[in-house]
């Protein structure tokens, strides 16, 4: 019994080790296996060229595209207001009526001396024609004939003399009737009926503006003004209307022409002042709104744009995105963006045309990381 006994504990020992060793060797190819890197999933989208208009977006205020003042040219005393304020009038209707009766008293007249001077003219006529036959015959002297030809010409010149003055009362009559010089839309009246108006007086008696189409004021710096001259020259790009939106962020279905900038920069602002013309068939805009006008200012043929989300900042403010390289491994890229296109970056530098850029899982990976690319399609620029 002394000597079974210690050889049993040693195979007991024995049989502890084996297994001990046996246990241990998965757990060394476990450990070998989770040091090779494992790629992370993320999705990415491949870089192309975009065709993209740059607009610049600029306060404005709507204006009337024409502002009539009616006055009165002759003075009279108001007898009828033919419209309704705030109505839409035609170019010559009539609006006011002056008192007509002195100057229809005045043409009257004017015309009377009209037939007393052509009267007078046709016995000068008769008599210097009678006196040219005498004067061949020697019946009369050559004194008498020269008077009798000055005479005709006198009458002559009091019978133009008196038509002009016809005329004249004729246009004051028409005058007692107050016209549109424009067609558009007429504000409130200043006067009413019973009123005494003088010719050319400085307070008007209504308003007319003409509401379609409606001009655009705006002003542009002077740089961006620069390249909006450019792109109108090259006549194989074109610029696009400019778009308008209300105060409130209502856009404006009309799209307004560019009509002319100003030959002079401000010299405190460095801003050119700019005029549109918008379309206003229903004229539902009225003048004097503020409006906000995107402006293009610059026309790129071969632009290069990534998403949003693709894009990160560091504390100094620069623009960062992960790049994957031909070895499936993302790089930290610094790149230079321009504005905000839709739900994409403009870049000027730092990027290629078909590279690829992750734009998903970026808090999983880091410089280095090996990933696996889900490639997307990229959203066409806006």
């Amino acid at each position: 019994m002394t000597k079974i006994v210690p050889f049993y504990r040693q195979s007991l020992v024995a049989l502890g080790l084996a297994l001990a060793l046996a246990g241990c060797q998965p757990d060394a190819t476990e450990s070998a296996a989770s040091q090779q890197p494992q790629a992370v999933a993320v999705d990415a989208v491949a870089i192309q060229y975009h065709s993209v208009e740059l607009t610049t977006r600029l306060p404005g205020r709507t204006s009337a595209y024409r502002v009539a003042e009616v006055r009165p040219q002759v003075a009279g005393i108001i007898t009828k207001r033919l419209f309704v304020e705030g109505s839409t009038v035609k170019k010559g209707e009539v609006l006011y009526q002056i008192d007509p009766a002195t100057y229809e008293a005045t043409l009257d007249s004017a015309k009377a001396s009209l037939a007393s001077a052509q009267a007078t003219l046709e016995k000068a006529k008769l008599q210097a024609d009678r006196y040219q036959e005498l004067v061949k015959s020697r019946a009369i002297s050559e004194q008498d004939y020269e008077d009798s030809r000055a005479t005709y010409r006198e009458a002559l010149a009091a019978v133009m003399s008196a038509e002009a003055s016809v005329k004249s009362a004729q246009i004051n009559l028409d005058y007692t009737q107050i016209k549109a010089p424009i067609s558009g839309r007429i504000g409130k009246s200043s006067v009413t009926e019973g009123a005494l108006v003088t010719a050319n007086q400085t307070d008007y008696l209504a308003t007319i503006q003409q509401l379609d189409p409606l001009y655009v004021d705006l002003s542009q710096s002077s740089s961006e003004l620069l390249k909006l001259r450019k792109q109108a020259a090259n006549s194989e790009q074109k610029l696009s209307g400019i778009k308008l939106s209300l105060d409130d962020g209502t856009k404006i279905e009309q799209e307004a022409t560019l009509q002319f900038a100003d030959v002079t920069v401000n010299e405190n602002t460095g801003t050119v002042n700019l005029r549109a013309l918008l379309p206003n068939p229903d004229q539902m805009l009225l003048p004097g709104l503020y409006v906000r006008a995107d402006v293009p200012t610059e026309y790129r043929e071969q632009a290069l744009l990534v998403p949003l989300t693709a894009v990160t900042r560091d504390s100094q403010g620069q623009a960062h995105i992960m790049v994957i390289n031909a070895e499936n491994k993302v790089e930290d890229r610094i790149i230079v963006t321009n504005r905000i296109i839709g739900s994409q970056w403009l870049v000027d530098s730092g990027l290629k045309v078909g590279e690829k850029v992750v734009v998903s899982g970026l808090q999983k990976i880091r410089t280095g990381s090996l990933v696996t690319a889900n490639m997307t399609e990229t959203a066409q620029g806006q």
